[in-house]
C-alpha cells in the first residue's frame, strides 16, 4: 500500500487524470494535484470528502519552477497531461531535478521514442527510473508479450490485437492524434526490420482470431500504437504490428464521437476491451486480457508501477518499458481485480 507517500499528478483533472487520482487514494496514497489550471484543479480538490486533504500545485509545461514546487516533497510523479510531445520532456526534466520517479500514461508513439532518445543515458547514468507509456496502450501490451515471451529471447514477430467494443475519445485523446499526425506530415508509422518507418499506404482490414466469446471480427490492420516503442526497447523482435477492431477506429475517425459517458459508480464507460497477443518464432505463444474501458483501466496500471518502483520491486534503472522494469506475469496477476488474464494457448 502507498504508506502516504505524496505522488504528484501532473493534469490530474483530466479524464484518466481524475482515474489516477482515484486510484491512488484507494491504494493510500496522498495524491498531490497539479496542472495548469487553478481552478480546475481546486474544483476536483473540492469534489469529495477523500481528495479534502491532498495539496493543489498549479504548474505549466513551460514553467520550471512552477513544476519544481509542484514536485516537492513527492515519491514520485504521473504525467497524465498531453500532448506528451509538449509535456513529457519538461516534466521529466522537473523529476530528474527532484530526484523522484517519473510515469506517464502517453500514447504518442512519436513522444515515446523520443523519451527513450533523450532520457536514456542521463536515467541510467543517474540511477533515476523513467517510465513512459504506463498506461492501456503501450503499458498491456508490452506487459502481455513479455509474459507470452516467457523463456525465449527472441522472436520473429510480435502482434498486438486490441477488440474494443468502441472508442470514444477523449479530448486529450483527439488532441494528441493531431499532435502525431501532424508530426508525420499527415503519414503513419510502423514497425518493420527493426526500426519505426513512415509509410502513405492503405490500412488493410482483416479478419483477427480472438478468443470466445468475442470470436473472429474484422481488425484494422498495421493501426500503429504505442507497443511499436515500448516493446522493441527491450524485446528483440525486429517486427511489431498492432490492430483494432474496426468499430473503434471508425468511432476514432468520427468527428462527432462524443467523449465517455460514466455507467457505473466507479466513472467507467461501458466501453469493453480484449487485448490478444500473439508472439512467433517457428511456434506461437499467446497471451490475452480483457476488461472495462481502456481510460479507467490505466489507473491501476499506473498506480501498481509507483507501487512497485517505490518498494524497489524493479528490474533495471533509466528509461524503461513495463515490460523491461517488472516482473511481467507478477504485475499482470496483480492487476486482476482490473482485467482477466486468458490462459496461453
Amino acid at each position: 500500500m502507498g504508506s502516504g507517500r505524496k505522488v504528484a499528478v501532473f493534469g490530474a483533472y483530466g479524464h484518466t487524470g481524475r482515474f489516477v487520482v482515484a486510484e491512488l487514494l484507494d491504494r493510500g496514497f496522498v495524491p498531490v494535484l497539479s496542472g495548469r489550471d487553478a481552478d480546475k484543479l481546486k474544483a476536483l480538490a473540492e469534489s469529495s470528502e477523500s481528495l479534502a486533504g491532498p495539496a493543489t500545485r498549479p504548474a505549466s509545461a513551460d514553467d520550471p519552477a512552477a513544476l519544481d514546487r509542484a514536485l516537492a516533497g513527492t515519491a514520485a510523479v504521473v504525467n497524465c497531461a498531453g500532448p506528451f510531445a509538449t509535456t513529457a520532456a519538461p516534466v521529466i526534466e522537473a523529476a530528474l531535478r527532484a530526484g523522484i520517479p517519473y510515469v506517464d500514461v502517453a500514447a504518442e508513439i512519436e513522444a515515446n521514442a523520443d523519451t527513450f532518445a533523450r532520457f536514456a543515458d542521463r536515467a541510467r547514468a543517474s540511477g533515476a527510473v523513467i517510465v513512459p507509456a504506463m498506461a492501456f496502450y503501450g503499458g498491456l501490451g508490452d506487459l502481455l508479450a513479455t509474459a507470452a515471451m516467457g523463456d525465449w529471447t527472441t522472436a520473429d514477430e510480435a502482434h498486438i490485437a486490441y477488440g474494443l467494443s468502441g472508442w470514444h475519445p477523449t479530448a486529450g485523446t483527439r488532441a494528441a492524434g493531431a499532435v502525431s499526425h501532424q508530426r508525420r506530415d499527415g503519414g503513419r508509422v510502423r514497425y518493420r526490420g527493426g526500426r519505426l518507418e513512415h509509410h502513405r499506404d492503405e490500412l488493410p482490414t482483416l479478419d483477427w482470431p480472438f478468443p470466445e466469446p468475442m470470436g473472429s471480427r474484422p481488425v484494422v490492420g498495421e493501426f500503429t500504437m504505442a507497443d511499436v516503442v515500448t516493446l522493441p526497447s527491450h524485446l528483440a523482435v525486429p517486427d511489431v504490428r498492432t490492430y483494432m477492431s474496426v468499430e473503434a477506429a471508425r468511432d476514432l475517425a468520427a468527428p462527432g464521437t462524443p467523449e465517455p459517458t460514466a455507467v457505473d459508480a466507479r466513472g467507467r464507460s461501458a466501453q469493453t476491451f480484449l487485448v490478444d497477443v500473439a508472439v512467433r518464432s517457428g511456434s506461437e505463444r499467446r497471451a490475452t486480457a480483457s476488461g472495462q474501458d481502456i481510460y479507467a483501466v490505466t489507473a491501476p496500471l499506473v498506480v501498481e508501477a509507483v507501487d512497485r518502483i517505490l518498494t524497489g520491486r524493479t528490474r533495471t534503472v533509466g528509461v524503461a518499458s513495463a515490460g523491461a522494469l517488472f516482473d511481467a506475469p507478477g504485475f499482470l496477476r496483480a492487476l486482476s481485480p482490473h482485467i482477466t488474464l486468458e490462459p496461453r494457448r
